[in-house]
């Protein structure tokens, strides 16, 4: 299957709605269902979010974190995130061990983020940023800090191959990366093989990278960061 011919926007920044209701309704075999649950943190105020729309359309459930917002009516709660703090932060807003669409976009800290989750929750679906001004065989992670926050910089977050390997040694396979070069869609293997499931180049990093195509800076990104900030590998933040 094709996925780039169902990117299509209307709560998100780019064509993820699109993607997520086509894999919902693949993985599921129907859409509305309020058993179902989301997660998605660094959503603003909650109008421009991959998750809005299963809330939205589809009655689904979920938890929505934001540095500087709060909407109790959407269940968005106003929590600055860290890596020693998510896994505290998702207890005590009673999150269930199963997610089915987990959305992470904070713009720094989103791989040591995402590590601390996958080691205590399970995900169906997950949604990432990702660095596409990185190339694909670029293994490339901000060093961790956790009061940084994004700089205007193209100092931020993982490379594609940081968070492919990430992904991949806790069981999710890389399905496909939206054309502006922002998001990368993840699949749990247990999924991928029950349904016998197959995108086109699935699993294939160099063919389903996507640059950024939303700055003037190096590789269609942000402006160059002028400080030259180091950058770790994956085996190298892992210790961490």
């Amino acid at each position: 299957m094709e996925l780039s011919r169902y990117e299509k926007k209307w709560f998100s920044q780019n064509g993820e709605d699109g993607i997520t209701i086509k894999l919902v309704d693949i993985i599921y075999g129907t859409m509305n269902d309020p058993n179902k649950y989301y997660v998605e943190f660094g959503v603003e105020n909650g109008k421009e979010c991959n998750t809005r729309i299963l809330r939205e359309k589809y009655g689904w459930r979920g938890l929505q974190m934001d540095g500087s917002n709060h909407n109790e009516k959407i269940n968005l709660q106003r929590e600055f995130i860290t890596k020693e703090n998510i896994t505290q932060l998702f207890e005590k807003y009673n999150v269930p061990k199963l997610i089915n669409v987990l959305s992470v976009d904070i713009d720094f800290n989103d791989f040591y983020c995402l590590h601390e989750i996958l080691k205590n929750y399970v995900c169906d679906i997950i949604i990432c940023e990702y660095n596409g001004c990185h190339f694909p065989t670029e293994d490339k992670i901000v060093v961790y800090n956790s009061t940084q926050t994004w700089d205007t910089t193209n100092y931020f977050g993982a490379s594609l191959l940081s968070m492919v390997k990430l992904c991949s040694a806790f069981n999710y396979t890389l399905v496909y990366c939206n054309a502006n070069g922002v998001n990368a869609f993840f699949i749990n293997n247990e999924i991928i093989n029950k349904l016998s499931l197959n995108f086109l180049n699935m699993g294939d990093i160099m063919k389903l990278y996507r640059p950024s195509r939303y700055g003037n800076g190096p590789n269609g990104g942000h402006k160059q960061d002028q400080l030259n900030r180091k950058y770790l590998t994956y085996d190298e933040a892992i210790l961490l």
